[in-house]
């Protein structure tokens, strides 16, 4: 089989949607498939190439807009002759990830030409947020366009979780199942074994400092701001209590520039550090505004370390109730603080839900049962 996965951004970007297609793509060609991805250019990468993992990789011209968060395709002289190439050698089964990015709707737009079978599949459940009011009503009615565009094209959808379905019904799409997004546990726990031995080492803190770790974009969907802004409350309860937030992006800078006491703001980290912190973490805390199914809470989970985060995406799938771990009311600084002492105050309650969720993790979230998801569907059968 020849699978196609189109991801408008890809590794070495570091995100839910990239690891997502390269789980999928590199587990694909281990069993012999030949599996192609095709995504953005990134600078310094060669525009076509077979990786490590056998995977080969078209990286197509594009304009990186919203500073690289909506790149679209640059139809020059390169593209025209990297298309012809890829197009060329005919797919049988292709994955569009996601549906709103251009690179998707030319993709969606080819294989429906071409008569090649193709699914489209969701990562998210909310709008895109632009912090702009005129852009965000702009942004919205792309995204309803966008849709609408992959509905002809395209026209069978997927979500990699219950709550990616159901947000798909705001356009008027009517999603024919889950592609859950997953992890390889004891892969994450090998990779965190290679990161960082010890974070409150390397951070000057005391070895039984109370530890809440964030890993993710350093965006305001993500929820930095509200978890920054929860560290006092907390440190007031729990003396000494400190707060990692691991990733690059935008609000970095204003983070870094508080002088918040317990606040260390990592940047951007290698994947087996960011694991490690993880693994060392007393807490998980992802106050997220919206999510498909976030990477970073199925690794958390692999990994036992305690959880709390919004009712978004798949969350409230992994944590079925306060016995897998903590689903915050509001995004609100207090109720997040509120949420991170009571875990914080009760190892007991952290060691009960690290080993419950892990378990729900091994039983439902593995990669092995999204691979065979996928085949399922493409050999025309169902998934739920």
């Amino acid at each position: 089989m020849h699978y196609g996965f189109i991801s408008t951004q890809y590794l070495p970007t570091a995100g839910g949607v990239e690891r997502y297609t390269w789980n999928l793509a590199r587990r694909l060609a281990a069993q012999g498939h030949h599996v192609t991805v095709v995504t953005s250019a990134l600078h310094g990468l060669p525009a076509h190439e077979i990786d490590a993992d056998g995977i080969e990789i078209y990286r197509l011209p594009s304009f990186p807009v919203m500073h690289g968060r909506l790149p679209v395709i640059r139809k020059n002289a390169q593209f025209r002759t990297l298309a012809a190439q890829l197009w060329a050698d005919r797919f049988d089964f292709c994955v569009i990830n996601t549906y709103f990015y251009p690179l998707c709707l030319y993709a969606a737009r080819q294989t429906k030409r071409r008569g090649i079978p193709a699914i489209c599949v969701n990562h998210g459940s909310a709008w895109l947020m632009t912090g702009n009011p005129i852009l965000a009503w702009a942004g919205r009615v792309y995204e309803r366009c966008a849709a609408g565009y992959l509905q002809k094209n395209c026209g069978r959808f997927y979500g990699v979780s219950q709550a990616a379905c159901e947000w798909l019904s705001t356009f008027g799409l009517s999603a024919k199942g889950i592609l859950t997004n997953a992890v390889d546990p004891a892969e994450v726990r090998q990779t965190a074994a290679l990161g960082e031995p010890n974070w409150r080492s390397r951070l000057g803190l005391s070895a039984d400092a109370p530890l809440i770790a964030f890993v993710g974009r350093m965006i305001p969907e993500k929820g930095v701001d509200t978890l920054a802004g929860a560290l006092p409350e907390i440190r007031r309860a729990v003396p000494g209590a400190a707060l990692v937030l691991a990733g690059g992006g935008p609000m970095l800078a204003d983070i870094r520039g508080r002088g918040t006491e317990g606040l260390f703001a990592v940047g951007e980290l290698a994947y087996a550090d960011s694991l490690s912190l993880l693994a060392q973490a007393d807490v998980f805390c992802l106050p997220t505004r919206s999510e498909g199914f976030a990477c970073t809470v199925l690794e958390a989970a692999a990994l036992r370390c305690p959880i709390i985060t919004t009712a978004t995406g798949g969350s409230p799938q992994l944590l079925q109730n306060e016995q897998y771990g903590l689903l915050l009311p509001d995004r609100t600084p207090e109720k997040t603080a509120a949420a991170c002492i009571r875990a914080l105050q009760n190892p007991a309650w952290r060691r009960n839900a690290a080993e419950n969720t892990a378990k729900q993790l091994e039983e439902n979230y593995t990669w092995n049962r999204a691979v065979a998801a996928l085949e399922a569907i493409c050999k025309g059968g169902k998934t739920t």
